[in-house]
């Protein structure tokens, strides 16, 4: 399946839920600017990326959320475990935070009258998303010190592949995540993020 629009992207989510049976779904770093616009105004934020998430209803049907978040012009490493290791702890809190029964129920899956964006799941990435984007703007700033910081006496004596890797192994452990020194922002992030439920028209016909 093309993915190419937010209908096609609901389509694919669809499909996880009903043929392979999984009840929750993340998909992260999300350029909405590369896709085919709807018919309405497009409404994500310049400069951002989209963070989309669903936990599937009784009949397989998705629950999508999506929630917006600036993009920092940085690479960075060791997001992807981060937000991994973030997003299980963050889950099962928002879980015991509700219904007692849903802890009890199979795979965690909230009744279908509850809406996309009061799902555990949904308060759990606006909590993980919050979290690291402050550790990551003060990674951000870290690196930037160091890389202002850092002795590049010598480097015009070597040869031009020698010096760019040299240069890019500087970066990469100047952009490594600042995530210890940084840790009360894991309990209480600075920032809110909101999650927002899809418009109709992003989705499939089927799921209208």
């Amino acid at each position: 399946m093309k993915i190419s629009s937010l209908s096609t992207l609901a389509e694919a989510i669809t499909a996880i839920h009903a043929t392979y049976n999984v009840p929750h779904i993340i998909i992260t770093s999300v350029d909405l600017s590369k896709f085919t616009q709807s018919s309405s105004p497009q409404t994500t934020p310049p400069d951002s990326l989209t963070v989309i998430g669903s936990t599937t209803r009784s009949d397989g049907s998705p629950r999508l959320f999506r929630i917006d978040v600036p993009a920092l012009d940085c690479y960075f490493s060791g997001t992807g475990d981060m937000f991994a290791a973030l997003i299980v702890a963050r889950f099962r809190e928002a879980v015991f935070a509700a219904d007692p029964q849903l802890r009890t129920t199979k795979s965690w899956v909230s009744p279908d009258d509850v809406a996309a964006t009061e799902l555990p799941l949904a308060r759990a990435t606006v909590q993980v998303l919050a979290s690291m984007h402050c550790v990551l703007e003060k990674t951000m700033e870290a690196r930037d010190a160091e890389l202002r910081a850092a002795d590049t006496r010598g480097d015009e004596l070597l040869g031009e592949e020698e010096r760019l890797k040299r240069e890019h192994l500087r970066k990469s452990k100047a952009a490594e995540v600042r995530l210890v020194r940084n840790v009360q922002y894991l309990r209480e992030p600075t920032v809110v993020f909101q999650a927002q439920e899809w418009r109709k028209e992003d989705l499939p016909a089927g799921s209208q």
